[in-house]
């Protein structure tokens, strides 16, 4: 796999800077140890502004090329932060924060992305701007949009923006990539029906919440079944079922019904959120009870622009000989938000025969460090090439 002779030099180095970050998870935007280091590492790399505290604790670091003729600005980002899952993988650079686990690879990005910089800070081969987006809390917290929210964008002047993320079961280093919608929006529901309680025994003088939240969950499925266009993507999931009491003869009073709901386009969402309200609303008229529905949108869609991820593709082939056309996901990614405010695009590279990301045995492979630092670095060096 032809990747650039610098990478393959500096790959025990930026290995060691993985493993130390793995070793040192940090949730959401505690990130603090991580951004220090971040830090740390791009001031010794001789970046010509590094500032902290974007998005709470996100790192933002400024590469100026040898030349700025096209007046071009390049964001490449990376995410820092990790999952709250106990580690079950027996390593020696194992997590040393119990409770906490670098279950996605972000420790991966982090250090890949540290490599591209050191790179790109000594050669300088290209003309324009690069900065490198060191983002917290991917992992449900929306530091991304914090970060856009901190003006980033505009303060930089950042026209275009890339992000990586690894993929579990695809070869190391070869890549995949789609162009569009690729990641789905991820909402959540908490809907809390409240009825009449009592002796298990006597039913009827009852309003049965838990008949009524049986009902909810069967009907909430056809949601995707039979009001979606069989052609869209749709998932809703009820993930939690909680009643006011756990005793054998009681009726509760009120029940809790939790989940999620992944759509791939804004109409399929405006649609899941009204028909959940109309289900739950109908249910607790028919059973005599009432209902209350909180739907939150998290993440919208994640979507690759049309321009960038042909390019994006074309730099991956220049790479691994080959990228492949990546699956539609329907789990969430915060780089959505950055690619809302600037044209983008997001690429999967491969993290080999390993467990899944978010699974207690899942560890980041550093066999594809090379790969990953050379389609940051040749993003760079291709999109502006040096005058």
């Amino acid at each position: 796999m032809p990747v650039k002779n610098r990478f393959a030099e500096l790959q025990a180095e930026i290995t060691e800077w993985r493993r130390d970050i793995h070793a040192h998870p940090e949730i959401l935007f505690e990130t603090h140890r991580t951004s220090a280091l971040v830090a740390e590492k791009l001031e010794a790399f001789g970046c010509d502004e590094i500032v902290t505290g974007i998005g709470r604790t996100g790192v933002v670091g400024v590469i100026k090329g040898k030349t700025d003729t096209s007046g071009k600005v390049i964001g490449l980002r990376a995410d820092m932060d990790a999952l709250p899952i106990l580690e079950a993988t027996g390593l020696d650079y194992a997590s040393q924060t119990d409770g906490a686990m670098h279950a996605c690879g972000h420790d991966g990005h982090t250090a890949m992305l540290l490599g591209a910089a050191k790179y790109l800070s000594e050669t300088r081969n290209f003309d324009g701007t690069v900065v490198v987006i060191f983002q917290p809390a991917e992992e449900g917290g929306g530091g991304g949009k914090e970060m856009c929210d901190d003006g980033m964008m505009d303060r930089w002047n950042i026209q275009e923006v890339y992000g990586m993320h690894n993929w579990p079961g695809k070869p190391v280093g070869a890549f995949a990539i789609r162009p569009g919608a690729f990641f789905a929006a991820t909402d959540t529901f908490d809907i809390a029906f409240e009825g009449k309680g009592g002796h298990a025994a006597k039913p009827q003088e009852t309003v049965d919440t838990t008949v009524m939240t049986a009902q909810a969950v069967l009907a909430l499925q056809t949601i995707a079944s039979r009001n979606a266009d069989p052609v869209d993507q749709i998932v809703v999931s009820v993930t939690s079922f909680e009643t006011s009491s756990n005793a054998f003869n009681v009726i509760p009073q009120s029940v809790h019904l939790r989940g999620t709901v992944r759509t791939m386009s804004p109409e399929m969402r405006d649609l899941a959120e009204k028909r959940i309200q109309e289900i739950c609303d109908g249910i607790a008229v028919t059973f005599g009870g009432t209902v209350n529905v909180d739907y939150h949108r998290g993440y919208p869609v994640m979507v690759n622009s049309e321009a960038q991820t042909e390019f994006a593709a074309d730099v991956a082939r220049s790479i691994s000989g080959q990228c492949d056309d990546a699956p539609l996901v329907m789990g969430g990614e915060d780089f959505a938000f950055m690619l809302e405010e600037r044209p983008g695009a997001y690429i999967l590279v491969g993290n080999g025969d390993t467990a899944m990301v978010h699974h207690p045995e899942y560890n980041f492979n550093d066999e594809a460090i090379p790969a990953g630092c050379s389609w940051w670095a040749e993003i760079v060096e291709q999109r502006m090439p040096a005058a």
